[in-house]
C-alpha cells in the first residue's frame, strides 16, 4: 500500500501548461503548474499554488470531487480533514485503501486550494484548471470501475446542468459505474437530516459497489 505523500476557456497559456515538462506523466506536469499563482495572490489568502495530485495508472476507483480545502493545501493529502472522514465513512472503507493510488484516483476540478474571497467565503475552483488538465487526467486513468462524482461543480462537468439533489435522489440511473454524492462536507448536514433516503438506499448499494471494485 502506498502511504500518503505530500504532492496542484482552454487558450494558449493552458495548452502550454499541459504540453510543458515533455513526456513527463501527466500527474508530474500538474504538481509543477503554477498557472493560477496570480489569480491567488489576488484572493483573501494571498496563498502560492500548490497542486494536491493524488492518482497513477492502474487505479479502478475514481473519485471526481471540488478542489483541496485548506488543510489538504497544507498537508498536500486530499481530504485529509471531517470531510475525508465522512467520505471514507459513506464508501465503507479504511484510510489506507482511500490513499492507496494503485486503487483509488482522486480527481478534483481544481488541483489547488482556490482560497477564501474578502467575506471568508469558499472561492470555486478556476475553470481553467479543469480546461488544462481534466481530459488528460482521464486517459491516464483506463482502469477506472467506479466513478463517484461528489459534489455541484464536478457534477456539472461530468453530468451537465442540473441540481444536486436530483441528480443524487436518481442515483440507480447512473449505477452501477457511477454514483453521485453530495459534497462530504459538515456544511451539509441539514440537507442529509433533511434527505435520510440517502444514508438508508444509497450508501448501502455504494459500499457494495466499492468493495467489489476494490476486493471482489
Amino acid at each position: 500500500m502506498e502511504q500518503p505523500e505530500p504532492s496542484a476557456a482552454p487558450d494558449c497559456r493552458s495548452r502550454d501548461v499541459a504540453q510543458a515538462v515533455g513526456d513527463a506523466p501527466v500527474w508530474d506536469r500538474i504538481a509543477a503548474c503554477r498557472l493560477c499563482a496570480p489569480r491567488f495572490a489576488a484572493t483573501a489568502t494571498r496563498h502560492q499554488p500548490r497542486p494536491v495530485v493524488w492518482f497513477r495508472s492502474g487505479a479502478r476507483l475514481l473519485i471526481a470531487s471540488q478542489a483541496p480545502g485548506a488543510r489538504a493545501h497544507e498537508s498536500g493529502i486530499p481530504f485529509s480533514d471531517p470531510s475525508g472522514d465522512r467520505l471514507r465513512e459513506w464508501m465503507g472503507i479504511s484510510r489506507d485503501d482511500f490513499y492507496d493510488r494503485s486503487k483509488v484516483a482522486i480527481v478534483p476540478m481544481g488541483f489547488c486550494f482556490p482560497g477564501y474571497d474578502s467575506k471568508g467565503a469558499d472561492i470555486p475552483p478556476p475553470a481553467i484548471c479543469a480546461q488544462t488538465w481534466r481530459d488528460a487526467s482521464m486517459r491516464a486513468l483506463p482502469d477506472i470501475e467506479l466513478t463517484l462524482v461528489v459534489g455541484g461543480t464536478a457534477q456539472a462537468w461530468h453530468l451537465g446542468k442540473g441540481g444536486v439533489t436530483e441528480r443524487v435522489r436518481n442515483w440507480r440511473d447512473h449505477a452501477p459505474g457511477l454514483f453521485v454524492l453530495p459534497h462530504p462536507s459538515w456544511r451539509n448536514t441539514a440537507w442529509l437530516k433533511k434527505n435520510p433516503w440517502f444514508a438508508e438506499e444509497v450508501l448501502p448499494a455504494l459500499r457494495a459497489r466499492v468493495q467489489e471494485v476494490l476486493h471482489g
